[in-house]
């Protein structure tokens, strides 16, 4: 069967940043038909992430290779990579938040000592559950009330940053909750620190790290594998097993976050961000932005760009 494209709903109980899909609160999944925001099908989100929390009964679907079940107080985190859900089923009394946000609206929301979402991008992503605890959901039912309101009331002159920092402080506890979990775990495997699965783990958290110190400046499959002493064939295997993408794939999103960075928050000419990022000209670096965006560098800068 055809995959789906889901998009942001409309309607009741729906709410926007200035009417537009770059950021979407949705209060309450049952004033809405279930089937047509997931669809038997399956669907696939290319534009945006969503932060999704079960208020009420359970949901089980396909994603990432792994079945996904949700239940009260559960977390979903799905990060723009056109990854696609299948076999969504639910109960009748299934209820969810979502918070639907764009690659670009990311880029805005304040992380408050974080450059911004995007730096945290891999790391939510490869933590897709977060169990919530009674106090963990009560907070987040806070942060949720209050953004609604926020969203609601748009007197205030700082309207927009209010709604997006409220917004990075939820996702702040998010990353806290989940290092948090991580911490338990790693205690719960520390007479097991040698076998196979926590040293592949550990590779690829390596091979994140590699990718982050690059800066988007390397872009060679076979460099990485060479700094972790294995072969690109096992690199790509580590990784198709650990986030179910290749490594190629990844490279490529950490050097458009670099490129946007660039484009968005500094004044460099097209040629020096080309020169920065290694590009071998000006002309390469035009049709690899454009073949992976749709947009060409000025094209992005002039719609993006802080300073205009």
């Amino acid at each position: 069967m055809e995959l789906i494209p889901l998009k942001p709903p409309t309607g009741e109980g729906i709410l926007r940043i200035d009417d537009s899909d770059d950021f979407v609160v949705m209060e309450n999944v049952g004033k809405a038909p279930i089937k047509d925001l997931f669809p038997e099908s399956g669907v696939y989100i290319e534009n945006h992430g969503v932060l999704l929390v079960c208020t009420d009964g359970m949901a089980q679907f396909e994603y990432e290779g792994q079945t996904i079940q949700l239940r009260k107080n559960d977390m979903f985190i799905y990060i723009m990579m056109r990854s696609v859900i299948t076999n969504f089923m639910s109960s009748q009394n299934f209820n969810c938040r979502q918070i639907w946000f764009t690659a670009s609206e990311a880029w805005n929301i304040d992380m408050h000592g974080a450059k911004n979402l995007a730096d945290h991008l891999m790391f939510l992503r490869q933590h897709p559950i977060v169990r919530l605890s009674d106090c963990d959901a009560s907070i987040f039912d806070g942060y949720f009330q209050l953004l609604c309101r926020r969203m609601r009331d748009r007197t205030p002159m700082l309207y927009i940053d209010i709604v997006r920092s409220l917004f990075g402080t939820m996702l702040l506890e998010v990353l806290d909750i989940v290092r948090r979990g991580m911490i338990v775990e790693a205690d719960l495997n520390e007479q097991s620190e040698n076998t196979p699965s926590v040293y592949r783990k550990k590779l690829a958290d390596r091979f994140m790290q590699l990718l982050e110190q690059s800066g988007g400046r390397i872009r060679k499959v076979d460099y990485f594998a060479s700094q972790l002493n294995i072969t690109p064939k096992y690199l790509s295997m580590l990784m198709k097993e650990t986030m179910n993408r290749r490594p190629s794939d990844i490279i490529r999103l950490f050097t458009l976050k670099a490129i946007e960075y660039r484009l968005r928050f500094t004044d460099m000419t097209i040629q020096e961000v080309a020169n920065d990022l290694k590009f071998p000209n000006a002309s390469f670096f035009g049709t690899y932005f454009k073949e992976h965006t749709g947009m060409t560098p000025m094209e992005y800068r002039t719609k993006f760009h802080k300073g205009r």
